[in-house]
């Protein structure tokens, strides 16, 4: 019989290549992603999902005031009998509509300001100085002003806490929008024709969303905690919503007697915003180029 013939590979053979990893493999595969987000989506359902099984937020029982933790009242009742736990949940509710919403709203404004006074030269210098002013406004300063004339409503909060967001974001996008301007392909984009929309939309915006997903989760981060500090000092949400800023600050006064009142607030408080910190951080490491280059090696 004659033997087998083996096939040889030819000089100019293609070898297969070697697959890369992809953004969401990366992603998924750092650490302080999915810890930091598995907690996060952790706070989110007890949020979304706790209020069902809970009794009402502003319930009042003046026989159960000030009670302990116990089986019947897992985080104890403030001044007015209410149930802790379950304001602690509702307030959650509060807290998460105000961080995303700012997160989103700051984000989508900053953006596209930021791609403006990045490219639009004649655009870039009054953009910039309006945005140094809002910058050297402090916020909770701001945020309480707008209240005070506006009224403590959710909004209103939101719009006050994302005024002072905004200035952020658009330094950010200018400096990546005057990097990438200069760039070999958006200058025969250029010569090419295309239209500014089109520029802006097809060469800019990609090379911004890694910063900008990372911006929006410090953001978010920071408008939790900047309504609880307006809630704590009584210039935030109305104290018929329960959030956790106003369930610390109505159980101040009783500090002394009654930590809980104060304690489980802060700790789910503390939780969410070092959750989203976290999910910061890895996106950080794994959307930054030079970083995100290292673990596909």
């Amino acid at each position: 019989m004659a033997a087998a013939e083996t096939p040889e590979l030819s000089a100019d053979a293609e070898l297969p290549e070697k697959t890369q990893p992809s953004t969401l493999s990366l992603v998924l595969r750092n650490k302080a992603v999915f810890w930091g987000g598995l907690l996060l989506l952790a706070m989110v359902a007890v949020a979304i999902i706790g209020p069902f099984f809970t009794v009402a937020p502003t319930e009042q029982n003046v026989i159960s005031r000030l009670k302990p933790p116990s089986a019947a009242f897992w985080f104890g009742t403030d001044f007015l009998g209410r149930d802790i736990f379950s304001r602690v949940i509702h307030g959650g509710r509060v807290s998460l509509v105000v961080g995303i919403s700012v997160a989103v709203i700051a984000t989508v404004i900053g953006l596209v300001t930021g791609m403006l006074a990045g490219y639009i030269r004649w655009l870039d210098a009054p953009i910039m100085r309006v945005m140094d002013g809002l910058m050297a406004i402090p916020a909770i300063l701001l945020a309480i002003a707008m209240i005070a004339i506006s009224g403590a409503t959710l909004t209103t909060v939101i719009i006050a806490i994302t005024i002072p967001e905004v200035p952020r974001v658009v330094r950010l996008v200018r400096s990546v929008v005057l990097t990438v301007r200069e760039e070999p392909y958006v200058e025969a984009a250029i010569a090419a024709g295309t239209r500014l929309p089109a520029i802006l939309i097809r060469h800019i915006l990609p090379n911004t969303i890694a910063p900008m997903i990372v911006q929006a989760t410090y953001i978010c981060g920071a408008a939790m905690l900047t309504e609880s500090i307006l809630g704590f000092l009584g210039a935030g949400i109305p104290p018929e919503i329960p959030s956790w800023g106003n369930i610390m600050s109505e159980g101040r006064t009783y500090f002394q007697l009654t930590p809980w009142i104060i304690f489980y607030p802060g700790v789910a408080l503390a939780l969410t915003v070092l959750s989203v910190n976290i999910v910061g951080d890895g996106l950080r490491d794994t959307l930054d180029p030079r970083i995100a280059r290292k673990m596909r090696a």
